[in-house]
């Protein structure tokens, strides 16, 4: 696995070694990096969210692209080593904050709209991701031009609304859906 664009492009990452894992590919990381390009306008300056960061690549690859910094979040702590090797390969570690917790008991410790863009990439056919919308949610952490991009398989089905934030956009990727969600507009709520 690579970093696509940016400061950091084509570095390889260090990825876990006889795990049971499930990294992003990297075509799917390029077309999900291009839509949100399209749909953010800029990763200049943004303030990103990683849930369930795993190897820290989607962090790390809005930063390469200009993000301002990353909170990277992943209980594993096998996860931490990876993630640390990943960011200090990449002169990334100033940028960032890792976080060895639970994703959906630390969301509370953030301020409202503390993100303008948050990845949500847990494991599947958990319900973890359609959990992780709802406390997002709930605590208010995306900021009003924000976006959420919420990874599963394609059998889990995130709902179309979840209070305030409204499903802008749903792509699949062979076995792989990725959803986007951003605050509804204010006739709509």
């Amino acid at each position: 696995m690579r970093v696509i664009a940016g400061t950091s492009r084509g570095r390889r990452l260090t990825m876990f070694e006889g795990r049971d894992v499930r990294p992003t590919p990297d075509r799917v990381r390029e077309a999900l990096f291009s839509i949100l390009q399209s749909k953010l306008g800029s990763f200049s300056g943004i303030k990103v969210l990683d849930l369930f960061a795993g190897s820290g690549a989607l962090a790390i690859e809005a930063l390469s692209r200009g993000a301002a910094s990353a909170c990277l979040v992943e209980k594993d702590r096998a996860a931490e080593l990876v993630i640390r090797k990943n960011l200090s390969l990449c002169k990334l570690e100033e940028k960032t904050t890792l976080l060895i917790k639970d994703a959906l008991h630390c969301l509370h410790k953030f301020t409202a709209g503390s993100f303008d863009l948050i990845f949500l990439d847990p494991p599947y056919s958990q319900g973890l991701a359609e959990q992780a919308l709802l406390e997002t949610e709930s605590q208010g952490i995306l900021s009003d031009d924000g976006i959420i991009c919420a990874e599963t398989g394609v059998k889990e089905v995130l709902p179309e609304s979840v209070g305030n934030l409204q499903r802008i956009d749903q792509r699949r990727y062979g076995t792989i859906m990725i959803n986007f969600y951003a605050h509804k507009p204010e006739g709509l709520k």
